[in-house]
């Protein structure tokens, strides 16, 4: 029996790739806010979910698998990579079984929930196995700008295809699963449509500040001060949002914040405090988070969204000795997809010598947070093929210019 069952598992994942090129045909549908929260309080209904997901869930994993084929054969090649590969194709297939099951069968709806619960968990060490991928790859092989653009391009997509994924799991099982949150009891799934924000800030500060506590022995304290426009003078400051994708963005903003100022005032008896600002406006919620930290310089700046670079040393995976406050440098490339995801952005505005402000704008509307998911199609194809082009801007040599040579024609 085993080996029967054996046999058959081994034929679908020989089919996948047959799936794989049929669903990515399809553009994924992306959800508004006010879409997931309207199923979740108002039309909540399993069937429909179900009918839908088994349908929109192998559309978005067979666009980003299409382009995991694309990346560099030498990272396609390590055991990270070909590990994350395979948990994709398992988890595909066992949502297709469920595409010629009666969506009217409480059995079937059950066990749809169960097998979304266990592709959640498989996934679970998605961003520390590819992270680990990158870090075979980068020492083992040369690194060349254009290699390293198309790998930052494949990562930004697909990572926000990995939040979306998760998004759409995680509002169907924690809708249909039967019991309510007892922390959260006013959340549709996991969207909460009073989101206050001044909360979160709050609860991600303490959670970085003990953190930094158990490392540092010390740490700066918190300044919040929240702003609305005139005509919101009277609401209260919060939105529509998912709290544990803010808090994710917070937290890390906050352990880089406290890093930053404790280091830079090593020697100082005491510690300016972070200062965060929240705005609301009426199209806008804006969050600025500052820091004394001593800044960095300007053309470091996007390298810190890089997935090839980190400040940190690489963390070993399993180990128990990495820094509470460090890691594999992927927490602000990932925290701006979060913000990204519904429409959103997150910046950071340096002054080296004194510190950083970094500020998360979120849509205000509900309507307007609406998701931004990755499609694979011919443009996403032209940006893995191009090529190193000559720059068509001078580029500022560090060898000291020597009028005497004469010019030669380009």
């Amino acid at each position: 029996m085993k080996f029967v069952r054996f046999i058959m598992k081994n034929a679908a994942l020989a089919s996948a790739p047959k799936h794989i090129e049929h669903f990515s045909k399809f553009s994924p549908s992306p959800l508004s806010m006010k879409q997931f929260l309207d199923f979740g309080s108002i039309n909540a209904c399993e069937k429909t979910s179900f009918v839908f997901l088994r349908q929109e869930l192998p559309v978005r994993l067979s666009n980003i698998m299409k382009e995991i084929k694309l990346l560099p054969s030498r990272l396609l090649t390590t055991s990270s990579v070909q590990t994350v590969q395979s948990w994709y194709i398992q988890s595909l297939m066992e949502i297709l079984d469920f595409l010629d099951k009666n969506p009217d069968d409480f059995k079937v709806l059950g066990e749809f929930v169960d097998a979304l619960v266990t592709i959640r968990n498989r996934h679970n060490d998605v961003v520390p196995t590819m992270a680990q991928g990158i870090i075979e790859y980068k020492e083992a092989f040369p690194q060349d700008l254009l290699t390293n653009q198309n790998i930052q391009y494949f990562l930004d997509r697909f990572y926000m295809s990995r939040i979306s994924i998760r998004m759409l799991i995680n509002q169907h099982t924690l809708i249909f699963d039967g019991t309510l949150n007892p922390v959260h009891p006013n959340t549709i799934g996991s969207i909460d449509p009073h989101c206050e924000v001044g909360d979160v800030v709050q609860d991600a500060f303490h959670s970085a500040k003990m953190l930094c506590d158990q490392y540092y022995l010390r740490s700066p304290d918190l300044v919040l001060q929240e702003m609305c426009s005139e005509k919101m003078k009277n609401l209260p400051m919060s939105i529509v949002y998912v709290p544990s994708h803010l808090y994710h963005m917070l937290f890390e903003l906050f352990k880089n914040a406290m890093r930053a100022t404790i280091e830079t005032h090593d020697n100082s008896n005491t510690l300016p405090p972070v200062r965060v600002l929240v705005s609301l406006g009426d199209e806008d919620m804006s969050i600025k988070v500052s820091d004394k930290g001593g800044g960095v310089p300007f053309r470091r700046i996007e390298n810190l969204f890089s997935y090839m670079y980190s400040t940190a040393p690489a963390p070993q995976r399993g180990a128990d000795t990495r820094p509470p406050l460090a890691g594999f440098g992927y927490g602000l490339p990932i925290s701006r997809l979060y913000a990204q995801y519904f429409q959103g952005d997150l910046q950071l505005y340096s002054m080296e010598g004194h510190g950083t402000d970094a500020v998360i704008y979120l849509k205000a509307l509900s309507t307007d947070s609406v998701e931004r998911l990755p499609v694979y199609n011919k443009t996403a194809l032209k940006n893995y093929k191009v090529s190193q082009e000559v720059d068509d801007w001078c580029v500022p040599s560090t060898e000291p210019l020597d009028l005497s040579v004469h010019k030669v024609p380009k």
